[in-house]
């Protein structure tokens, strides 16, 4: 933050789930371009959900380009969770805590030596904590992979395996590029349960610093300090627990109602709405046909059944670009709307409520307010000067940047800007 170009107001200016913010990061481009409008969605022809995948990104990423650019250039991602890798770097190789194809030699006896069991009922206790103090949490075997997911000890292993593939593919040190993307999840796990002010989310911001500076020592070890550049960042925020959970299957039976007792006078159930699938609501356009009902017509009154009847729900946008919202929050939705799959109409919920899943407890991610979708931004490296921006940026400008900062061409369909005041005045490139 002190040498690199800090922007601590970059926002993502859609919708939030997680696989939607790596899309947009990779692409330049927002999901109603890139088409990863959630983590999973409806597909009306198959009648089945569909979960995002890189292979369903319809635009080139930032990955592709510097693959494309020199065939001595190398792309690389780490990650916990594969799939979610993949929506940063493609068809490139990505390495996981999951065992997975074509993988380097050395990736089993690193899976041996950090195999997660070794972390059974393990204490997590705080930094600088007295050395009676009881733990802030044990990793009990009942709930031991949710527990080592999002704790630090699942996010030291992702980083070693970062610095392993640093050291052992002896990166920085061949005739191409090597690029990099690492996608660290457990303080997203964390924050789905328990919210962005909880001393345990402070206790892992603590631990992940720890861990960044052990890599930045390895790279300016293996690398040397003038032959690598970061780019920091978020996917997306997290509100706070206690957040109203929102019973989505009543929002939907709430719009079939309306619409029902307004097209056939019956009020009956499961006759205009297909699926609901947060916050995007599928109408079944065979009944409309049926009852010779306009489909504009019939998303404009679901989208005003829903926000004036169903219980948390604060705004809508249909397929048609009608909307109960302008302004800002008008652009929100329709970067986030994408029209081959996000069906009739998006719903927006009030502030600081959230999908009720599971149990009913925890969070989710994914809305159009502030805290879900701003992130910092930071760009350190021999290119970049030292400065703070206050003034806002964007999620889809990191992609052209960083191109920019390569001397690649940006991902097709970016419609972000280069963030000029990041660079230093005398930038020559990577050599």
């Amino acid at each position: 933050m002190d040498d690199g170009a800090f922007f601590p107001d970059c926002r993502l200016a859609s919708s939030s789930f997680s696989s939607t913010g790596i899309a947009t990061i990779a692409t330049g481009a927002y999901p109603e371009a890139h088409g990863i409008i959630a983590e999973s969605w409806y597909d009306p022809d198959s009648k089945k959900i569909v979960s995002a995948h890189s292979s369903l990104t319809q635009s080139s990423t930032l990955a592709d380009q510097i693959a494309a650019a020199d065939t001595r250039n190398r792309v690389l991602a780490t990650g916990m969770n594969r799939a979610r890798a993949e929506l940063l770097v493609g068809r490139h190789s990505v390495l996981s805590v999951e065992p997975g194809p074509e993988e380097p030699a050395w990736m089993a006896a690193f899976r041996q030596s950090h195999s997660p069991d070794r972390f059974k009922n393990a204490k997590w206790q705080a930094l600088q904590a007295e050395p009676n103090a009881p733990p802030l949490r044990t990793l009990v075997d009942s709930e031991f992979t949710a527990l080592y997911n999002a704790s630090p000890f699942g996010q030291e292993d992702q980083f070693d395996l970062l610095r392993s593939l640093i050291a052992e593919e002896k990166l920085g040190q061949g005739g191409g590029f090597d690029f990099i993307a690492a996608l660290v999840s457990s303080t997203a796990l964390l924050g789905y349960e328990v919210g962005a002010d909880s001393p345990l989310m402070r206790e892992m911001v603590l631990h992940l610093d720890r861990q960044i500076e052990s890599t930045l020592e390895l790279l300016r070890k293996v690398a040397g300090p003038a032959n690598f550049g970061l780019a920091f960042t978020g996917a997306h925020g997290v509100t706070s627990l206690g957040a109203k959970a929102i019973d989505g299957a009543a929002v939907a039976q709430t719009i079939d109602k309306a619409l029902s007792i307004a097209f056939d006078g019956s009020g009956a159930p499961n006759r205009y709405v297909e699926r609901y699938v947060y916050p995007f609501l599928y109408l079944n356009h065979d009944q409309l046909r049926r009852q010779g009902v306009d489909p504009a017509k019939a998303r404009r009154m679901a989208g005003e059944a829903a926000l004036r009847h169903a219980q948390g729900v604060a705004g809508y946008y249909t397929a048609d670009g009608q909307s109960s919202r302008s302004g800002e929050w008008l652009r929100r939705f329709q970067n986030s709307f994408h029209t081959a799959r996000s069906g009739d109409v998006m719903l927006a919920y009030e502030s600081n409520a959230v999908e009720r899943y599971g149990a009913g407890h925890g969070l989710s991610y994914g809305s159009l307010y502030n805290y879900d979708i701003q992130t910092p931004l930071l760009l350190y490296g021999s290119q970049f000067r030292s400065t703070t921006e206050e003034a806002p940026v964007e999620s889809v400008d990191i992609a052209p940047t960083l191109a920019r900062a390569l001397r690649v061409a940006a991902p097709s369909m970016n419609s972000g800007k280069v963030l000029s005041a990041a660079f230093a005045p005398d930038t020559k490139g990577p050599k």
